[in-house]
């Protein structure tokens, strides 16, 4: 098949199966400029299923770096109203959002990391609203990649441009299924998989897991009482169904705020602004990390741990095996909607409020009590290897292998 058809199969994978827009449904896109020619199929595909209105918002990061390196730090700290409420006022009305994330790794790596850390708090603050409605899935949304030069280029770095970039292409194609002759049907698949997977987990109910592996990683995990095992297809509270990330090979929950202890050491580099963090290590206690280190990054570390007192904590436990189709890629794609689907992971910072039973439904106290932690910033790294062992324990204090070997053990 050529590439072509490719794009219009991927296309429409987004808005069916992705997003699932709605007949009269608005979409925003948030798209880079770099990505328009893909952006225009996304909007055309919206609108043959119906959509009401497709409204783009386009964002070129080149033009960002400009701007870090030249406008004074007070810009960077307050984000104007406008832009809070260009994406809050479409979800107030019921819109559905598809974000591409196509990032340029190291693209902001010689930027005062004072002014990148200062900007993502303030857009943090101004979207807090936004981002609840969207974690708590208020509104039907996804995330996609394609690739950009500059991506490819981190990716591949011995090939041309125009080579790394075709090899990229090729392995997201394979990777999201659309290089398969039903893709739709490859997903469906795939989600009752995922399901199985989840329903096995919550059938469960464990208390606390223990991670351990050769990195040096051995922490133990305690999980809210309540807390509920999500992955694959999720939906809106009104039941209209969607896939969040495409790519997804991860069964999700909560960790409880103040039950995470021992060490963990990151599996692959975390893209985080424009700026790796590689070769890092958390030491936590009651939750909190106390101690931490990065061969590379450590200040791009240090300033999002310092976001806020949230950010010192863990929000999602995800669970990855270490046999699925990116991690057999064999290839570090540093793009976190991508490698984090490679690894077992966790994240820094707010919970999905989704991973405790009626959680929804609760104000940011009551989650708070039930054990969640609240943060202004959520952010995936990856810990996951072919050693893992993971070993849940339930409240009725038996012991079950969940991975061994890196893989799901049952």
């Amino acid at each position: 098949m050529n590439k072509e058809n490719l794009l219009k199969k991927y296309a429409k994978l987004a808005i069916y199966q992705g997003v699932n827009v709605q007949k009269n449904q608005t979409l925003v896109i948030s798209s880079p400029i770099e990505c328009a020619k893909f952006t225009r199929m996304l909007v055309e595909e919206a609108y043959i299923k119906g959509a009401k209105e497709v409204v783009v918002q386009w964002n070129d990061e080149l033009t960002g770096k400009l701007k870090y390196k030249y406008s004074p730090m007070e810009v960077f700290e307050t984000v104007p109203e406008w832009v809070k409420e260009s994406r809050l006022s479409y979800a107030k009305e019921g819109a559905c959002f598809l974000s591409i994330s196509a990032s340029d790794p190291e693209l902001l790596k010689d930027v005062d990391p004072k002014k990148v850390a200062t900007f993502r708090k303030a857009s943090s603050i101004a979207s807090r609203e936004f981002s609840s409605r969207l974690m708590s899935n208020e509104n039907a949304w996804s995330i996609v990649s394609i690739p950009t030069v500059g991506w490819a280029k981190k990716v591949f770095p011995n090939v041309s441009e125009d080579e790394a970039v075709e090899k990229l292409w090729d392995a997201i194609f394979k990777i999201v299924r659309v290089d398969s002759q039903d893709p739709v049907k490859a997903w469906e698949e795939h989600k009752n998989t995922l399901k199985k997977n989840m329903d096995f987990l919550n059938s469960k109910r464990f208390k606390s897991l223990h991670y351990t592996n050769s990195l040096g990683t051995d922490l133990i995990i305690e999980l809210p009482e309540k807390h509920l095992w999500a992955g694959g297809a999720e939906f809106t509270q009104d039941g209209t169904e969607f896939i969040a990330n495409m790519p997804t090979e991860e069964i999700f929950s909560m960790p409880k705020k103040t039950g995470v202890n021992g060490k963990v050491v990151s599996s692959m580099p975390l893209n985080y602004g424009g700026n790796l963090i590689n070769n890092f290590s958390l030491t936590f206690k009651d939750g909190k990390v106390v101690d931490f280190s990065a061969e590379e990054g450590y200040e791009t570390l240090k300033n999002l741990l310092d976001t806020d007192e949230g950010a010192k904590y863990l929000g999602e436990v995800a669970l990855v095996p270490y046999n699925s189709p990116i991690s057999n890629s064999n290839i570090i794609f540093f793009n976190t909607l991508y490698d984090e689907n490679a690894s077992c992971h966790l994240a820094f910072g707010k919970a999905y409020s989704l991973c405790i039973k009626d959680g929804e439904k609760m104000s940011e106290e009551e989650l708070l009590k039930e054990g969640a932690n609240d943060s202004l910033t959520h952010v995936d790294f990856m810990i996951g290897t072919k050693d893992l062992q993971i070993t849940g324990t339930t409240y009725d204090n038996e012991k079950f292998d969940i991975f061994v070997n890196g893989n799901w053990a049952f």
